[in-house]
């Protein structure tokens, strides 16, 4: 198959807005359900581990996942992964309308939800290098970027208003609505089935083999394992410091400051979206990763350095503006290096990688912080009467504050290893494109007619 030259932003463009509309709607359903649970359980505990059920199968089935979409057609297994959360929220809405619903239910939806979107997410992303030009997937990506901060802003808003107007089981009604919605929408479009290729050749065998190829193919290029590794300990740090905003915030603010705050992540990523939507960012795309690294851990600095509203939310909003052009900017980068065949295998090994310290970062955060950081900078601690204390403070939340700044040394440290790492600094120039159409070989220049007299003489 020749590499698409023109993209087929109408197709791609339904596709997109389909899924666009089946995020809102779970979204809604997400943060709804986390409402009841914390209402009919009054337990942190029990609401956590609706995020940890939520996670975890990507982290554990993933790479199996992959090899299956690129055995079958993408098209079908976005179509029936849309399905599968529509019948999961109509089963919520008949237990909760017989008054049967448990906690349990909802840890049990959960699960199957998460293993339908482990399937969907490479599907999707496999799906859009058919539909779309290798020199606008930075544009792309910007805009999926652009479609999960709209469900960041819209989805805890409308969700939360509707809770009180029409109830959880009208709100389910709703999102299975929206499920059927994107299934409408892929039933109009088609996505074409990718030529076998060299390394999906060498990859063929038996389920096991085809998941482990994802390994193998980004073994054999450390360019991308290198990325890959760095993009695993920002998001450690990531993860740890974005639990961490909301008690250290707490800590000098009321719960309105602390919403408002939060309301600046989507603001953030509408805008980093945006941004990589109409410019398509960096044209050395690995510079908008690394440089969204070094700006990270300054905008950590902002977030925890002083009690002062203003300094955490200009932090929070340029973290979140610089997410989108990072994320958006990697993808563009293995799009071009992965082959369109073997595309969800390693899409599906990579986040698995890169995601796998996120749990490590959440369950990491409120131990350092309550055992460590926050009583050295209460009055009497370690650090109370140190430099240290007079330049972040001391009292509530202050500890967070440090464990703030303490973690910025990461991403500098991240961004300066991939500046200074070869293989990472030039994947870009030293992997050649994987779907490029190739160079037309020069014909051979005819070679002048000699007399004959002249060849007998030479």
């Amino acid at each position: 198959m020749a590499p698409i030259e023109k993209t087929d932003f109408k197709t791609f463009g339904t596709m997109w807005l389909g899924q666009l509309v089946s995020l809102i709607g779970s979204g809604l359903t997400a943060f709804a359900l986390g409402v009841w649970v914390l209402e009919h359980t009054h337990s942190v505990t029990q609401y956590t581990l609706t995020i940890v059920f939520a996670g975890l199968p990507g982290i554990l089935i993933g790479p199996i996942a992959g090899a299956y979409v690129d055995r079958w057609d993408r098209k079908w297994v976005m179509f029936v992964t849309d399905l599968i959360p529509g019948l999961t929220v109509l089963a919520y809405a008949y237990l909760l309308s017989t008054n049967q619903l448990q906690v349990w239910h909802v840890y049990i939806g959960v699960v199957v939800n998460s293993i339908s979107a482990t399937f969907q997410w490479p599907a999707y992303i496999a799906s859009i290098t058919m539909l779309v030009a290798r020199k606008d997937y930075p544009r792309v990506n910007g805009l999926l970027e652009l479609g999960q901060s709209i469900n960041l802003i819209a989805a805890p808003a409308i969700s939360g208003a509707l809770m009180i107007w029409i109830g959880l089981r009208n709100i389910l009604i709703i999102d299975f609505v929206t499920f059927l919605f994107a299934a409408s929408c892929l039933l109009l479009v088609k996505i074409p089935r990718p030529e076998e290729s060299a390394e999906g050749r060498r990859a063929k065998g038996s389920i096991w083999k085809e998941a482990a190829f994802g390994w193998v193919f980004i073994k054999e290029r450390p360019g991308l394992l290198n990325l890959l590794l760095l993009f695993a300990s920002v998001n450690l740090v990531m993860s740890m410091c974005g639990v961490a905003i909301l008690p250290m915030v707490l800590g000098f603010a009321n719960r309105a400051a602390v919403g408002t705050i939060m309301s600046l992540v989507g603001v953030g990523t509408l805008i980093g979206g945006s941004i990589m939507t109409a410019t398509g960012g960096f044209k050395k795309k690995v510079h908008g990763v690394l440089l969204a690294w070094a700006a990270l851990s300054v905008w950590f600095v902002l977030v925890g350095i002083k009690p002062n509203l203003y300094l955490v939310g200009a932090g929070v909003l340029l973290w979140y503006v610089g997410l989108p052009i990072m994320n958006a900017s990697s993808q563009a980068i293995w799009q071009l290096k992965t082959p369109h065949d073997v595309q969800g295998r390693v899409f599906a090994m990579r986040r698995m990688i890169a995601q796998f310290t996120v749990p490590i970062g959440d369950f990491s955060a409120g131990p350092l912080a309550d055992k460590v950081f926050n009583p050295a900078l209460m009055p009497g601690g370690a650090l109370a009467d140190s430099a240290i204390g007079r330049v972040v403070g001391v009292g509530p939340g202050r500890g967070i504050g440090l464990l703030l700044l303490t973690m910025a040394l990461v991403p500098a440290i991240t961004a300066l290893v991939g500046f200074l790492n070869p293989r990472v600094r030039n994947v870009e120039a030293e992997l050649p494109d994987a779907n490029r159409k190739p160079e037309p070989k020069p014909e051979p220049k005819p070679e002048p007619e000699v007399p004959e007299e002249a060849a007998a003489q030479a």
